[in-house]
């Protein structure tokens, strides 16, 4: 899976220390103005140079026990349900914090007297933001990259699933074309030459274009067209087949071999010992959304046997339509007056 752009490191990198650098300046930008007053200046002066390099060095050490805590201490202790040891070592970083802030205090800010009482209430506050903030950060990050790591499996286990159901459609197409190749050359009939060539292209599609994630429709339409001469030479008059199809726009893509077991289906369950056998076909693409339709007459008293031996390819398109479309499909079956029919809409976004 492609990595989104803002998950780059440098980016991260480049938004950490802008956020770093916006937090610590609001000290500087929120200060209010203020003029000397009888020649005497507040005692705390961000414009006394060691003041200013106190305030930046105690500011590495909110950034360091920020990425310390993130980073180190919570998948170390937290995650692996230490929290004795991880309460341990938040009193110890605080004591550090103290003694830090003391020799700071005590090297840059020379003549004045260290209390311990304001220091820990100065100190207490930050460091609880500092806490609180770098638990949610780890938390939150963790919690996307488990959710990036979830979609990627799903979207591979979807290839995998896919891949497995198109394997499986391919091959049982192939053992019926066969079968009608078989008969054609028992019957010896003349139409077997030129059958064979449409079975080629039917292979060539099926091994070349079948791979491929989409598929121009028109290619689909051709297949379907294909496979549909040469059942109608296999049946003969045994069975009226009509196939109506508007020209497809070229900027509509399908997958792969995903129309046919329907039409597969109609051959199956609508030849045989069925009177007046009748196929119907019709598809259209227009305003995004494919409409197609299979209609065929069957006979109920030999439903149950076919069922049987049918094979694995309309239970198969069922789940694939599920997981490439889900809600973006409406697939309808229904038998009514001796006819079975299959209505499919897709929308092609």
């Amino acid at each position: 899976m492609k990595q989104p752009w803002y998950s780059r490191k440098w980016v991260v990198i480049a938004l950490h220390v802008a956020a770093w650098t916006l937090l610590f300046s609001l000290p500087f930008l929120l200060r209010p103005s203020y003029e000397n007053n009888g020649g005497h200046q507040e005692q705390h002066n961000h414009n006394d140079s060691n003041s200013l390099i106190k305030y930046f060095l105690t500011d590495l050490l909110w950034i360091s026990f920020f990425y310390l805590n993130a980073y180190v201490l919570i998948p170390r202790l937290i995650y692996k349900k230490k929290y004795w040891e991880y309460a341990l070592m938040q009193i110890a970083i605080f004591i550090a914090l103290i003694v830090c802030d003391w020799v700071l205090f005590e090297q840059f800010l020379t003549g004045r007297i260290y209390q311990l009482k304001p220091a820990i209430l100065f100190v207490i506050f930050p460091y609880l933001f500092a806490l609180a903030a770098s638990t949610a950060f780890q938390l939150i990050r963790d919690k996307m990259k488990a959710d990036r790591l979830t979609k990627e499996k799903e979207n591979e286990n979807l290839k995998t699933e896919l891949s497995f159901l198109r394997s499986q459609v391919s091959p049982h197409f192939m053992f019926n074309v066969l079968n009608n190749m078989v008969a054609l050359a028992r019957k010896k009939s003349d139409v077997l030459e030129p059958s064979l060539i449409k079975l080629s292209s039917l292979m060539r599609y099926m091994l070349y274009e079948a791979d491929e994630e989409k598929v121009p429709l028109e290619k689909e339409t051709e297949y379907l067209q294909s496979y549909i001469d040469l059942q109608e030479q296999r049946f003969g008059k045994n069975v009226s087949v009509h196939f109506a199809v508007e020209k497809a726009d070229k900027r509509y893509d399908i997958e792969p071999m995903l129309l046919i077991p329907f039409v597969e289906n109609a051959f199956k369950h609508g030849t045989g010992m069925v009177e007046n056998a009748s196929i119907e076909i019709s598809l259209q693409a227009k305003n995004n959304m494919l409409q197609f339709l299979v209609r065929n007459k069957y006979d109920p008293a030999s439903q149950e046997i076919k069922d049987k031996t049918s094979g694995i390819g309309m239970s198969n398109v069922k789940r694939r339509l599920n997981l490439l479309y889900g809600g973006n499909h409406s697939l309808l079956i229904t038998k009514n007056d001796g006819w079975f029919m299959v209505s499919l809409q897709l929308n092609f976004h």
